[in-house]
């Protein structure tokens, strides 16, 4: 019992949010006035003490050996990790904002300033969605305004489009090398990103179709509206591909992220992995473990329920915690 929350919040502590829960709030129990986290964690050697604190109703605070962030952000990269987790298919099925998340998440670990131009796009994507709709209610266009918008936009997008297609271009390499060993077969396998920024700059998408976004009080270029597709046989995965393939593609796919943070960091990452052999075949699964018990994986959190099995797989990792509710 309390696997997941585990899992979630050593997640929580290294990137201030929950892997699971959209907002802070959701993850004070239900009944209670806060949460608290409180972990030591050793970075190139060095123990930290890393707090978090979150009241009711409330802003969380959270510090570093007693040192408070005055930005979250700033916190972001500290402590990489990746976590595997059941519903992570969504990543594969759902909507095209999961998948700019998945990358969003994977660069920002690694580079500030990507992080930085991230929050600062949104930041003005959110004024000028406010101003195009104040135009389209009051008809009073401040063209001075707009353009402020358009430049910034075109300057923080444009930066940002260019990192994913570079991100996503190593990443594929990267994963090239995983999924044969995880699904057991050599599939013909890509990445497609697409993007409006392929084909004309953003300052000219933004000016081409200001009465369009005016009449829909929204911004319909940007980063903000790419996708990824993934390929595997020549076709979209999400539409043709099984759940079998899903799944070891999802598996692959988190392993080619590890090792791209892995790549620009001088530690290894920490790496999650939640309640998922029930869901692959037993073959698959071993050449997993065997795979995670190698050199090229640095801490392992891993949760299943068939202690046997777990612990006939990692009978060389001796640190295996049983989880149960007291009656």
């Amino acid at each position: 019992m309390g696997k997941t929350n585990i899992l979630d919040a050593i997640h929580y502590i290294c990137l201030t949010k929950s892997y699971f829960n959209a907002t802070d709030q959701q993850n004070i129990r239900f009944g209670t006035d806060f949460m608290r986290l409180d972990a030591t964690v050793a970075i190139r050697s060095e123990s930290n003490n890393i707090i978090c604190k979150l009241p009711a109703g409330k802003k969380k605070d959270f510090s570093v050996n007693d040192i408070a962030y005055r930005k979250m952000s700033d916190h972001i990269g500290l402590m990489p990790i990746v976590m595997i987790a059941p519903d992570d298919n969504q990543l594969i099925i759902g909507n095209s904002e999961e998948r700019r998340k998945f990358i969003d998440n994977t660069i920002s670990q690694v580079d500030r300033e990507y992080l930085e131009h991230l929050i600062l796009y949104n930041k003005y994507l959110d004024q000028r969605n406010a101003l195009l709709k104040n135009i389209n209610i009051t008809g009073h266009k401040d063209e001075v305004l707009l353009e402020n918008y358009d430049t910034n936009l075109a300057k923080f997008g444009t930066a940002i489009y260019q990192k994913r297609k570079a991100a996503l271009a190593e990443l594929e390499i990267i994963f090239a090398h995983y999924h044969p060993i995880v699904c057991l077969d050599r599939e013909e396998t890509s990445f497609e990103y697409e993007s409006q920024l392929h084909q004309d700059p953003l300052l000219d998408l933004l000016r081409k179709n200001i009465a369009r976004e005016i009449a829909m009080e929204r911004t319909l270029s940007g980063p903000h509206r790419d996708d990824i597709s993934f390929i595997i046989n020549k076709n979209k995965l999400k539409r043709f591909g099984s759940q079998g393939q899903q799944k070891s593609f999802l598996i692959a796919l988190k392993l080619a992220q590890y090792h791209l943070i892995k790549r620009y960091k001088s530690f290894l990452p920490f790496l999650l992995i939640d309640d998922i052999f029930d869901k692959i075949d037993k073959e698959r699964s071993g050449q997993l473990v065997q795979l995670l018990s190698g050199d090229d994986f640095g801490q392992l959190f891993i949760t299943d329920t068939d202690e046997k099995y777990i612990r006939d797989e990692l009978a060389d990792r001796p640190d295996l915690f049983e989880i149960f509710k007291l009656s």
